[in-house]
C-alpha cells in the first residue's frame, strides 16, 4: 500500500508553469468550466489543488490520444 500524500496548493505562477497556459486564459478557461476553480487561501490569496490541475493535464493527454490522425 502507497503512503498517501497530501493534497498541494499551488499558487499562479506555478500553474501557470505547469500549463503553458497565460493568467487571462487560466480565468478564461475557468470561467467556461474547462479548468479546475482555484480556492481561496486567504483574503487575498487563491491557489489550484495540484491534483486537480493533474487530472485536467491528464484529459488532455487522453484527448490527444483519443483523436485519430489524419490520412
Amino acid at each position: 500500500m502507497q503512503p498517501q500524500h497530501p493534497d498541494r496548493i499551488l499558487r499562479i505562477k506555478a500553474v501557470m508553469a505547469l500549463t503553458g497556459l497565460t493568467r487571462s486564459t487560466l480565468y478564461r478557461k475557468m470561467d467556461a468550466g474547462t479548468f479546475p476553480k482555484n480556492t481561496r487561501i486567504s483574503a487575498r490569496c487563491v491557489g489550484w489543488r495540484e491534483s486537480a490541475v493533474s487530472e485536467w493535464l491528464d484529459s488532455l493527454k487522453t484527448q490527444e490520444t483519443s483523436v485519430s490522425p489524419r490520412a
